[in-house]
Order: structure tokens, then sequence, then C-alpha cells
């Protein structure tokens, strides 16, 4: 059964008023999410680091920015939108000490909502707003007069006040409603967000490109034209998808093309990598990804994530490409 698309008319919006936003965090999100949230008219603080690289970002933005602990006090909403890894500790020193009774926590991706890394007070409201775009994509199609859709969700224990409304209501003012907002479960935003991810958005689409790139080289192709052929025109495709669908990719692709991924592309995404696929997001759903995650950060510091960066910055793809794109630029 289709969900319920949320617009405009949907909305109360009077939901927000007498409402205070602290905004906690002021990377891709945070920044993107408090100028929107500001430039509505919506009552917004920051809540950083006092004196970091983001308090001076804020300041320079124009927005009331504050220490954590003080913007949380001020605020009857508390966004939260630090990094997954490092939520769990700041919620548990700098927001809990000071929420406000009736405060409502919010969230733009529900890790640590789902996995109990941030376990808000009895009968707290929780809710969830969260963009389907990074950040920088979120304010520039702000800044142009529309929006991104989004999906909004509500703790199923926690229902204090009117969180709907108020998750609607701020879905409003960073312009969602305008693209369509969807309605969810805390589980279906964290399972399915991070099965995209690892499996097709971030992993799976890069590893394609580098086996791609790696058959031909491997065979005896220049690296340039592997490169052009499997990374370079990756993003064509996509904006067909993106435009019109996979049949209008389809459509405006040659026939040739079209007939050879029809009748070839399975070989590549066969049934053996769709149960690959189940097996990542059995992974997901009983929390064996999050443990990971959780001990790569507390107890290995980051050093396997850092590990892979080097790895990649080292590789014939990522070298080649770093040349090829440093004369589209000069050119």
């Amino acid at each position: 059964m289709s969900k319920k698309i949320y617009t405009c008319g949907d909305v109360d919006k009077t939901a927000l008023e007498g409402r205070k936003i602290a905004v906690i965090g002021y990377g891709a999100q945070g920044r993107a999410q408090a100028r929107m949230l500001f430039e509505s008219g919506v009552s917004v603080v920051v809540g950083v680091r006092k004196d970091g690289a983001s308090w001076k970002q804020c300041s320079e933005d124009g927005l009331p920015v504050k220490e954590i602990a003080d913007a949380t006090k001020e605020a009857n909403i508390v966004h939260i939108l630090l990094p997954d890894e490092i939520q769990h500790e700041v919620y548990k020193a700098q927001i809990a000490p000071n929420l406000k009774e009736d405060t409502i926590i919010s969230f733009s991706h529900g890790f640590n909502f789902c996995f109990n890394r941030v376990v808000p007070p009895e009968g707290t409201g929780v809710i969830m707003v969260a963009p389907k775009a990074p950040g920088t994509e979120v304010y520039k199609t702000y800044r142009q007069g529309f929006g991104v859709p989004a999906l909004i969700a509500v703790g199923k224990e926690n229902r204090a006040g009117n969180c709907k409304e108020i998750a609607l209501a701020m879905a409003y003012a960073m312009q969602y409603t305008r693209a369509g907002v969807v309605e969810c479960t805390f589980e279906e935003e964290t399972y399915e967000d991070l099965f995209g991810e690892q499996a097709v958005l971030c992993g799976g689409l890069t590893a394609l490109m580098q086996a791609g790139f790696e058959v031909l080289v491997e065979r005896g192709y220049p690296a340039e034209l592997a490169y052009f052929e499997c990374v370079h025109e990756t993003k064509l495709i996509v904006d067909l998808v993106y435009e019109g669908g996979m049949a209008n990719m389809w459509e405006v692709v040659s026939n040739t093309a079209e007939f050879g991924g029809h009748t070839r592309g399975s070989r590549v995404i066969s049934a053996e990598a769709k149960k690959e696929m189940h097996k990542i997001l059995d992974e997901i759903e009983d929390g064996r990804f999050a443990k990971e995650f959780i001990s790569e950060y507390e107890e290995h510091k980051m050093a396997n994530l850092l590990g892979f960066r080097k790895k990649t910055a080292e590789m014939l793809v990522e070298k080649r490409g770093r040349e090829m794109r440093s004369l589209f630029k000069k050119g």
C-alpha cells in the first residue's frame, strides 16, 4: 500500500509558534537546516563547541550561536545533527542534563534513537525530519525557491504533544513539503538508509565502477579511456534516471547500449549479488553493523576508516581520475 505524501496544504502553519529550535551541530546538514529555518523566520539557536571552526562559521552566517548546553537550555525543540558516532557522548554529557520539561528531541537520521544510543526521558516527544539529499543540495534547492523530498517520523513511545504537526511544520519551513514528505518509522528510515548507502549508493556503485575500470585496464585498455567509460559517464546515466526514471534512460541511450544493458546487466548484479544484499540488510536490522561501526569509533578511533581513505586515494582509478578532472577544469 502506498504512503500518503504530505504537501504544504497538510501543514499546521502555527505549530512552531512560540517555540525555539536548537540545532546541535553545524556540519553540512546542520548548517543547511539551521540557515533554512532561520531564513524562514523560525526562532533558532545553534549549539556547537565554543570558538571552534563551526562557531566561527555560524557567526559569519549571522545565526545566534551558543555552547551546546546553553543552546539546549533555552530551546523546546532540540534538533540533533551531529555525526552518528559522537551523538551518544554529546547527548549524555551536554544535552540530557539541560533538557527543559516538554522539550521535543529531533533527528535527521534515526541511527542513535533506533539503536538506543540516545534514550530520551520517558514521555519526551521524539521526531525525525530527514531530507533525502546532502546538506549542500538541500540548501541550494531551498534558495532556488523549492525543496527536496523528506521523511518524517515520530517515536512509538514518545508521542508527547503535537509531534507530527511539529515535524511537518519544520519540513514546511525548510520547504520539503514543496517536493513531498512521507511519514515512516524510525526503523524504516534507519534500515533503508544504511542499506542504500552500503549496497547501492556509496558501496555498491563505487565497487562496480572500480571493478569495471580494473577489468579494462587488466585487459590492456588505456586507463584514461577506462576512467571515462566506467566512472566519468556514470553521472550522465544517473542524471537521466533522476530526471525521468529508468525508462527515460533506456530511451535516451543508443539501441546498442539498451540491448546490451538488458541482456548483460543481470550477469553482473546476479542472484548471488542479491543474496549478499539480503545479508547486508540482515546485519543492519539485527544491529551487527551498528555494533561494528560504534566499535570502529570507540575502540579503534576510526583507524580502519582512515585506512580505507588512504587506500582509495592511492588506487589507479583515483590517480587517473584526478589527472582527468584537472584537465576538465583547465579547459
